[in-house]
């Protein structure tokens, strides 16, 4: 590929990223995100060149690998999310072939996973983002997890190591469980719904369910149809913290059949089918079938209380009204099944990324 045509593509990604960066309200956060994302970018050039591969996808994968933190301000799962919320639009300007978009997916989702070793360009990624954050830093500490992987690429570029200080790492594991979680997830959701959120971007608590999902036309794409952003926000509320998308999924969680997917997932099996006598408790999340239209899983909500008859439940968009709302529903009737999350669950995922591109 010419310079000509490579100069061009990484033009329509600098310019893509330059109005996503332009669009964050705080002017230090612009600031930062600017330092941040073409720093990385730099450096995983540089290192593409020292190890003889296309610098070209070293540098759009560099730029893109915290899109999602600076796009939402939504911190977890910086490189699975951020991987999701570019895959769209990489693909939408047709200038990479499958083979590229895949490579810089598969870059940008695996940079936070500097633990293990993945792709030449997943590690050169990683090795960029750890020079960045060492360069960056003035008291020059870095996680215990990134030292080994410093001192390996300080040394592989021929710059002169200093002391490396190892900052002490946080236990992450009490950010995910929490006791009784069901429970606080149907409080929080009879809360929300009960607050009759309008689907409106004038409406602040509505914003705040939209406000994970990355499409600059995100409102219009949720219009009338947010029942499951509405859940999703929900389980973020209570500490359940999931990607935007689970890798390789049909749907993001905004959509139904994106939970529908995840709860029949080998490592889950939380999903419980209405006809098998199930029990449904507060804190279950319920799937209707062919409940407002003629497709499969159409609606989904909460469930506060139920008995032989009705459940009670908490729903965003209440039958596509564009309205929040607490309600009961009649148990017999157009009910797929339900979710039971488990109190424990945390996500994990160790298989290979592979996104529909």
């Amino acid at each position: 590929m010419n310079s000509v045509t490579t100069d061009k593509r990484l033009d329509s990604v600098r310019e893509h990223l330059q109005q996503m960066i332009m669009s964050i309200d705080s002017a230090i956060r612009r600031q930062e995100a600017c330092v941040q994302l073409y720093g990385v970018s730099t450096f995983a050039s540089m290192i593409a060149m020292r190890r003889g591969y296309d610098q070209e996808l070293a540098e759009i994968s560099g730029l893109l690998h915290h899109y999602y933190y600076y796009k939402t301000g939504v911190k977890e799962f910086p490189g699975a999310n951020s991987a999701e919320a570019v895959r769209p639009w990489i693909r939408d300007l047709k200038i990479f072939t499958k083979e590229e978009q895949l490579i810089i997916q598969q870059a940008i989702f695996y940079w936070e996973d500097r633990s293990k070793v993945h792709g030449p360009y997943d590690e050169i990624v990683k090795d960029a983002y750890v020079l960045q954050c060492y360069f960056q830093n003035t008291s020059r500490s870095v996680s215990q997890q990134d030292a080994v992987r410093l001192r390996q690429v300080l040394r592989e570029l021929g710059i002169p190591e200093k002391i490396v200080e190892e900052a002490p790492c946080s236990d992450r594991e009490n950010l995910f469980f929490h006791a009784n979680r069901r429970s606080k997830l149907a409080d929080i959701a009879e809360a929300l719904a009960g607050d009759s959120i309008i689907g409106v971007p004038g409406d602040e608590r509505y914003r705040e369910v939209c406000q994970h999902w990355p499409d600059p036309d995100i409102y219009k794409v949720l219009q009338n149809s947010w029942c499951a952003a509405f859940v999703y926000h929900c389980c973020r509320q209570v500490g359940l913290r999931m990607p935007i998308r689970y890798p390789n999924g049909i749907c993001r969680f905004a959509g139904v059949g994106a939970w529908l997917e995840w709860a029949q997932l080998p490592e889950t099996g939380f999903l419980h089918y209405d006809q098998d006598g199930f029990t449904p408790q507060r804190g279950d999340i319920v799937i209707y079938e062919k409940l407002l239209s003629d497709d499969s899983h159409d609606h989904i909500g909460i469930v506060l209380a139920s008995d032989d008859q009705e459940i009670r439940v908490a729903e965003g968009n209440r039958d596509n009204q564009n309205y929040s709302c607490v309600f009961h529903r009649d148990r017999r009737h157009c009910i797929l099944g339900y979710i039971r999350i488990a109190d424990d669950y945390q996500f994990q995922f160790s298989g290979s990324y592979n996104p529909i591109l």
